[in-house]
């Protein structure tokens, strides 16, 4: 089977964008964050070309100072490029939330929480967004000179 590559996400970025997704008052929380989702509709829909999934990520002052606020926001990022990327459902738009406990979760656990807020909100997909990468082409047969760096003799 070939490696799966994730799809792009795209991003958040006006307050028009936030507002709308909170107005869609569809929201679940868990201990380590709170993902809030909304469908596109013909109000506010990504121009042609873009992206189907894009998400926005805040973090306010209850979570800590600016250093525990970017590391809370950089742990949500990475959490989203492997479980968004691969499972958000097509044609909405996310908002995920840094809670106070964002920061010293474990990894795992953070995953988790994304995991079960996207199936709570039945924003789940089996994978189907992944983009299959195309099969890598087999070395030539036969003695070579060149070796990998690191491989053993």
């Amino acid at each position: 089977m070939a490696p799966r590559r994730a799809a792009v996400v795209g991003r958040l970025l006006k307050r028009s964008e936030f507002l709308a997704v909170a107005g869609a008052r569809r929201k679940w929380a868990t201990p380590g964050l709170i993902l809030q989702a909304r469908a596109h509709d013909d109000r506010q829909r990504p121009a042609a070309g873009d992206v189907l999934v894009r998400v926005g990520f805040t973090a306010s002052k209850k979570v800590g100072n600016a250093v525990k606020r970017n590391r809370a926001r950089r742990r949500l990022r990475a959490a989203v490029r492997e479980v968004l990327a691969l499972h958000g459902k097509p044609n909405n738009d996310f908002v995920v939330i840094a809670r106070g406990e964002t920061v010293t979760r474990r990894y795992a656990d953070l995953l988790a929480d994304l995991t079960l807020a996207l199936k709570k909100l039945g924003a789940w997909t089996e994978g189907a967004r992944a983009i299959v990468m195309p099969a890598a082409q087999p070395a030539p047969a036969g003695p070579s000179s060149d070796t990998a760096p690191g491989a053993a003799s």
